[in-house]
């Protein structure tokens, strides 16, 4: 079958994103023997690059990937899917192939963003073997039936998250035929993202992993880590960004991909989203043996009060510790704060902000209300506390901020930000 793969771009940040959940789905229905194409669209040229390619292509199936939903600020928020949408409706005059949704911003809101989007289907959480599945029935005209999360509106109940069990029997994707890198990707020394791993057991109370990836933490092999990131250096390509959630739990895996790094002798450097808990320095010393040079370090809060009620596993004393091992070790941290959620005072927020100057942060990333997602413990907080509603579409953004905090907080902020460049919000 001829399968187009469709991610458009909709995010305004100053670096590109590159659509690695779109990679690994051609990567796994090429390995199917399936014929694939993909295309990554700017909202400005949409039309004309989608006539020509599925004029071209004449695709039986089209694959539409939603990376983000938001941009997950309270503050002016761009909402995302409108570009999404049009691209879709565009699609369905130019060809009469299904249209499939997948991705993380899917499978947080499956049945509310299809009807949205007025596609055919959609597969929530991973995709590798279950879009594979659903193109067989599709070609060879079988009941589409029992497939993990595949979702079809007014005929199929909504079922469980598709789960990547053995990330092991799954391809992974490689540099330019499933990531299409271009040359400027090289040059600007754009980090490449790349997961070893799936799933988080941290269970915080407002995150959408679980929808996404689950809670069972399961990864990929040391040998095809290495195998894989070693193919990237041989095509040039030598800064990564591990997006695992947790990148270092468990610790073991996390050491054993940085001892074989370091052993293979593969010359990288990379960045990881960090968990402050359960670490050691004899796990940073070999990060950074092994080329790492960022962390994103997202301890969220300084109060002991907040975090508990966040189902951080962490404390403020912990946060501190490990922030001094990781300067240490020269590696560059990239603090977050959550503020305004479920529990927040002036004391809590105050508690945070003055946490935050006592670290050994390079940077700070201030958020002001927290997003909610359907499904999570903050969603039905948010709805006990009156401020969402029982039929409110979480599909379009709504965040938990203290009502009374509001005003107080933003003009703390900003306060706060005069004489710290390094902090943002």
């Amino acid at each position: 079958m001829k399968v187009l793969l469709i991610y458009v771009v909709t995010e305004n940040i100053n670096i590109p994103v590159l659509p690695l959940g779109m990679a690994c789905i051609a990567a796994s229905v090429e390995h199917a023997g399936h014929e694939v194409r993909q295309v990554s669209l700017t909202s400005q040229h949409a039309r004309s690059e989608l006539e020509t390619v599925v004029g071209e292509f004449i695709p039986d199936v089209i694959g539409v990937s939603l990376r983000n939903v938001d941009d997950q600020k309270m503050e002016s928020t761009q909402f995302l899917l409108g570009a999404v949408k049009e691209a879709i409706s565009f699609c369905r005059t130019l060809t009469e192939a299904p249209i499939i949704l997948g991705g993380a911003g899917y499978s947080i809101f499956p049945d509310s963003a299809l009807s949205y989007l007025e596609a055919d289907m959609g597969i929530q959480g991973a995709g590798e073997e279950s879009f594979v599945k659903l193109l067989e029935c599709i070609k060879e005209k079988k009941e589409l039936n029992g497939i993990p999360g595949l979702f079809i509106p007014e005929t199929e109940p909504l079922q469980t998250v598709a789960i990547l069990d053995n990330p092991e029997a799954s391809p992974l994707p490689l540099p330019n035929r499933h990531l299409q890198l271009a040359p400027a990707v090289k040059e600007r020394k754009t980090m490449i993202p790349f997961q070893t791993g799936r799933g988080c057991p941290m269970n915080c109370n407002y995150c959408s992993t679980p929808a996404i990836e689950g809670v069972k933490p399961r990864h990929y092999s040391a040998d095809k880590v290495i195998g894989a990131l070693s193919k990237y250096v041989e095509d040039g390509f030598n800064h990564f960004f591990f997006v695992d959630n947790t990148f270092n739990l468990p610790g073991v895996h996390a050491a054993e991909i940085c001892d074989r790094i370091i052993a293979e002798g593969l010359d990288i450097s990379w960045q990881c989203i960090f968990y402050p808990w359960n670490v050691d320095e004899a796990l940073i010393e070999k990060m950074a043996g092994a080329g790492c040079t960022d962390v994103s370090l997202g301890f969220e809060s300084g109060s002991e009060k907040i975090l508990s009620i966040m189902n951080k596993r962490f404390r403020p004393e912990e946060v501190r510790r490990i922030s001094e091992m990781l300067k240490r070790n020269s590696i560059y941290q990239m603090g977050f704060l959550l503020l305004g959620g479920p529990g927040e005072t002036k004391e809590t927020v105050e508690e945070s902000l003055v946490f935050a100057e006592s670290l050994e942060l390079n940077m700070m990333k201030l958020t002001l209300g927290i997003r909610i997602y359907p499904n999570t413990p903050l969603a039905k907080t948010a709805l006990e506390d009156g401020i969402i509603t029982s039929d409110q579409n979480l599909l379009f953004p709504a965040f938990y901020m203290v009502p009374e905090l509001e005003y107080w907080l933003r003009e703390t902020v900003k306060k706060r930000l005069d004489g710290r460049p390094n902090w943002i919000y």
